[in-house]
């Protein structure tokens, strides 16, 4: 994004992307994140989406809209999207301000949006 240090990382494993926000992004740098992951899902063919925000203090109404488009974005391109690492003051603060991640999955760290997208590959191949 910048030529300082990275401000998310984007890595494939199999095919899911996992990006892993490291710090708070304005809102231009997410609308860059957002362009970046999209072409990123096409040029891999990714069937499942992890966005890592463990290391945000702060997501305000834009970083969450996006994050949802990000994830509705994916879901036309045939990936399932799954917000881990919420921090549990960044989840407080979202339920006080009216603010939810809508119809997108979230789970508890990268550990557990792996797992969620395991078993939804279960169920689909069942």
């Amino acid at each position: 994004m910048n030529s300082g240090p990275a401000l998310v990382s984007i890595l494939r494993q199999g095919d899911t992307l996992v990006a892993s926000v490291h710090t708070a992004l304005d809102d231009s740098e997410m609308i860059r994140f957002q362009n970046d992951l999209v072409r990123q899902i096409g040029e891999v063919r990714a069937r499942g989406i992890i966005i890592d925000v463990a290391a945000l203090d702060v997501i305000d109404s834009f970083g969450s809209r996006t994050l949802r488009s990000i994830a509705d974005i994916a879901r036309l391109r045939g990936a399932t999207t799954v917000i881990v690492g919420i921090q549990p003051e960044v989840a407080f603060a979202m339920v006080r301000l009216g603010m939810d991640m809508g119809q997108v999955p979230t789970a508890l760290d990268l550990e557990e949006g792996l797992a969620y997208l395991a078993r939804l590959r279960a169920v689909g191949a069942s």
